[in-house]
């Protein structure tokens, strides 16, 4: 979504749901062996986050991320028929026929970042094709892209990559900074900043959000939205906090 200057709007609050071996958990810093499992019913978590007022969920298959497969469809589709708010899913989505397949099963958006990186020309390519409906995904760590569910790193910087995209009609960039992600940290708000400075549609953030606090910090760098994770499911941060924060805050959104 194109930024728009001088428009007033609270900043989104995305509830992550991440999957691995349909179950509901949280990796630490991306790290497959470092785990928690918070719930065997991921529908059912997804009831809770849109019970508490979610108005928007962010849904991630970690086994596609590592695997390139859509392992955890049953999952996403039991969230799908639990709840009734845009939800998005990355993951895995690296060819057409899986975008046209998931798009149909009623998400509201995809987020791709492995092969966006490696085959630029598709990805544009695809986003063109799906306007609206695709979110460029960048993890990165100490500035540079990760891919492949972070297994690997490569030599492209986060902002470069998305400046590679500028002018096509992503529907958004999730920025996750992959240090801070479930570590209850605090979001490396300097990253954030300098990526909202430097695309030229919504920002999500993502990585470290543990208090009320860092959602307002967030908030009044301008980015578009943040994912919680962690902090929700440790109970640092309550959704009700969340949503309150960014309502007191609604910063104008800087980009056009």
């Amino acid at each position: 979504m194109v930024k728009q200057a001088g428009v007033e709007q609270r900043m989104q609050i995305w509830p992550a749901i991440d999957l691995r071996g349909g179950k509901c958990v949280r990796l630490r810093q991306g790290d497959y062996q470092r785990e928690t499992v918070y719930g065997d019913d991921p529908a059912e978590m997804a009831r809770r986050w849109v019970g508490e007022g979610a108005s928007c969920l962010h849904l991630v298959d970690l086994d596609g991320a590592r695997d390139g497969t859509t392992a955890n469809l049953q999952a996403v589709q039991a969230i799908l028929a639990a709840v009734n708010v845009p939800c998005e899913l990355g993951g895995g989505i690296r060819d057409d026929a899986v975008i046209e397949r998931l798009l149909g099963l009623g998400l509201s958006r995809l987020v791709i970042g492995t092969r966006a990186l490696k085959e630029p020309d598709w990805f544009r390519s695809a986003v063109r094709r799906f306007p609206g409906q695709l979110a460029l995904g960048i993890d990165a760590k100490a500035g540079l892209v990760a891919t492949d569910g972070w297994l690997k790193t490569s030599t492209t910087s986060a902002v470069q990559l998305a400046r590679q995209f500028a002018g096509e009609p992503l529907a958004a960039i999730i920025y996750t900074d992959i240090a801070r992600d479930g570590m209850l940290q605090g979001p490396n708000l300097a990253a954030m900043s300098e990526m909202n400075a430097a695309a030229d549609v919504d920002v999500i953030a993502s990585g470290g959000v543990t208090t009320a606090d860092d959602v307002r910090e967030l908030a009044a760098i301008g980015v578009a939205g943040c994912i919680v994770g962690r902090a929700l499911y440790e109970g640092t941060l309550t959704l009700g906090a969340a949503l309150a924060a960014a309502d007191k805050t609604k910063q104008p959104i800087q980009k056009s």
